[in-house]
Order: C-alpha cells, then sequence, then structure tokens
C-alpha cells in the first residue's frame, strides 16, 4: 500500500498555505461582486471546505488504486461524479443560510456554472498531482524491490561460491591426511591441526564481504601450511607484499582458489619442484594480485586449472563490480600469468 503524501511536511504545508490562499481570494473576489465580508466568508469557507474533502477523497482513491494508462478514463468519471456531488452538497449546504430571495442568492445566481467549471479543474489538477506522485510511487516501491531481489540473489550467489571452495579443498585434505595415517602419523596430526586452524579462520570470515589483504594471507598462509604437507619439498612459494598494499581490502576468501589454481597448473601430473610466486602491489587506487606458476602446455593441467577456480573469482567479482576485466590470465613460454584487479570499497560498502 502506498504512503500517504500528507505524512510528509514537504507535501502538507504547501496544499494547507494553497487552500489558504485560494479561499481567501475566492473570498475577495465574491465581495468584489457585490457581497457583503460575512457572505463572502461564508460562501468562500463552505465550498472550498467541501473541495478540500473531495481531494482528499481523490487521494485515497488513488493511494489504493493507481490506474493504468488505458484505464485514466476511469479517472475522469471519478472526477466528474465527485464535482457533482461537491456542486450539490454546497449548494444544499448554502440553501440553509440563505433562502431563495435573499441577497446572497440574486448576487450568485449565474455564477453557479463558472464555479463548476473551476472545481472541476481543481479536482483534476488535484487527481493529476495524486496520480502522479502515487505512480512515481509505486515505480519507485517496484524498482526498490527488483533491487533487493537482485542483491539477494548476488549475495545468494556469492555465498555459493564461497561455500563451493570448501569442500573441493577439504576432500583433497582429507584424502591426504588419510594417506599419511598409516606412513607418517606425526605430519597427519600436523596436518589435521593446520586444517582445523584453516577452517576456523574461514568460518570467522563467513560474515565478512570485505577483509584486509593482511588478515587474507594469514589465512593463505594456513592454507599453503597444509599444501605443504601433502606436496612436501616439491611445493615451493615466495609471498611479495608491498607494505602500502597490507592494509588495502579485498573480498573475503578470493585468494585461496588464486594460488590453488597455481598449485594445480605446477603440480599437477609432474613429480618436479613447483615455485609459486604471488605479489600484492598498490597502483592507482587498486590493489594489484600477479600470481606466477609454471605452465606446461603439454599436460592437462592447464585444463584442470582453468576449471572452477578462476572461474568462480571471476565470477564474484562480477557480482560484486559489474565488470569483466578484472581477471586477467597469460601465458608466457613455461609460466603462467595470473592478475587480479581489486577496486577499492567506499566506507559505506565495509
Amino acid at each position: 500500500m502506498a504512503v500517504s503524501p500528507f505524512r510528509t511536511k514537504q507535501f502538507m504545508i504547501p496544499f494547507c498555505v494553497g487552500w489558504f490562499v485560494w479561499i481567501a481570494m475566492q473570498q475577495l473576489a465574491l465581495y468584489q461582486m457585490g457581497l457583503n465580508w460575512f457572505e463572502a466568508l461564508t460562501d468562500s469557507l463552505v465550498t472550498n471546505t467541501l473541495l478540500i474533502y473531495v481531494s482528499l477523497l481523490l487521494f485515497t482513491i488513488l493511494r489504493f488504486y493507481v490506474p493504468r494508462s488505458s484505464s485514466l478514463l476511469n479517472l475522469f468519471f471519478w472526477i466528474s461524479i465527485l464535482t457533482a456531488g461537491w456542486f450539490f452538497a454546497g449548494r444544499f449546504i448554502l440553501g440553509l443560510f440563505y433562502n431563495e430571495t435573499s441577497h446572497y442568492v440574486v448576487a450568485t445566481k449565474n455564477t453557479w456554472p463558472i464555479r463548476i467549471a473551476i472545481g472541476f479543474l481543481i479536482n483534476g489538477c488535484i487527481c493529476l498531482v495524486g496520480y502522479a506522485y502515487f505512480n512515481w510511487q509505486e515505480r519507485t516501491e517496484t524498482e526498490k524491490q527488483k533491487t533487493e531481489a537482485e542483491q539477494l540473489s548476488k549475495e545468494a550467489e556469492l555465498y555459493k561460491l564461497r561455500q563451493q571452495l570448501q569442500p573441493h579443498f577439504l576432500f583433497n585434505s582429507l584424502n591426504s591426511i588419510n594417506a599419511l595415517i598409516g606412513t607418517r602419523p606425526a605430519e597427519a596430526r600436523q596436518m589435521v591441526q593446520q586444517l582445523s586452524d584453516f577452517l576456523r579462520s574461514t568460518l570467522k570470515k563467513e560474515e565478512q564481504q570485505w577483509v584486509k589483504l593482511e588478515d587474507e594471507m594469514q589465512t593463505l598462509q594456513l592454507y599453503l601450511a597444509i599444501e605443504k604437507v601433502r606436496f612436501g619439498h616439491r611445493l615451493h612459494t615466495q609471498l611479495e607484499m608491498d607494505a602500502d598494499a597490507l592494509q588495502l581490502q579485498l573480498p573475503a576468501l578470493l585468494l585461496q582458489p588464486l594460488v590453488e589454481n597455481a598449485i594445480k597448473f605446477g603440480l599437477y601430473d609432474t613429480t618436479e619442484e613447483s615455485h609459486i610466486h604471488l605479489k600484492a602491489t598498490a597502483r592507482a587506487g587498486q590493489l594489484l594480485i600477479a600470481v606466477e606458476n609454471p605452465y606446461d602446455p603439454s599436460t592437462s593441467a592447464a585444463q584442470k586449472g582453468t576449471g572452477f577456480g578462476l572461474s568462480s573469482v571471476q565470477r564474484r567479482l562480477f557480482l560484486m563490480f559489474g565488470r569483466n576485466d578484472l581477471l586477467k590470465t597469460e601465458t608466457n613460454g613455461t609460466t603462467f600469468n595470473t592478475q587480479l584487479f581489486i577496486p577499492q570499497p567506499s566506507v559505506s560498502d565495509l
């Protein structure tokens, strides 16, 4: 249901002032036509009080029923009916004050056709104002609901994307723990503890949309510690963070799929060592994350690495910023490069 404009001072003050001025103008006009001040005041108050009630009734009708463009003829019908009712009610009430031979009735006898026309125009203008106001309010509410629905849909999809990362990584870690239990139980216990710390860290960020790079790197270090237990001496990582980049913001849990993708590129389908380099810098008000890892186009690891990880990152960035150019990948010989550009949020978004 639409909100009545009479609840706002921005509407009530002009409405009251406008009617006060109109009542005074009509009283002055009737006085100049030959009525005395009392007759002019009585006429103006009675007819315009009724007209105010008609305007309130029109606003009430439009509050609950805003006709479409194809049904505007219904408004003309309502204006005509209410104007006729206003006319007869005014004649009846004024007739209680003055008889047919009084000076007032004689002086105003020929003014009623003009009054009907003016009353119809006033009611028409009031109706147009009400129609425009409630139609605008309806459109605004529709747009608001549409925006809220889209936002809820985005948040649901973002939540789904974040949740999909955990089972994928968790299954791999549990498989590794299972393999270590029989041969290297100490490392298995270490990996269980690291996995517990990592999951605890991610749960703390469950409700956070944005985190500082410094905090995200702590979570990434926990993730890499687990992966180093899995892959042993084969996995080498180098993390470079510019001091001015550590306080910049990025979406929570965004780095893990990037590094996981790099590990797939560099370590799957090979028994050799792999060096992964991650660098974070501040550039033109944005956070730039660059990940570099070995790449062998002759293996299937490249195809695996371009699967869910990078596509989920790109989808999250699109949902948050509405841009498809924030994630870039390229191959340079035997090196695969991933660049991530993260615009910084406004204070209200944090």
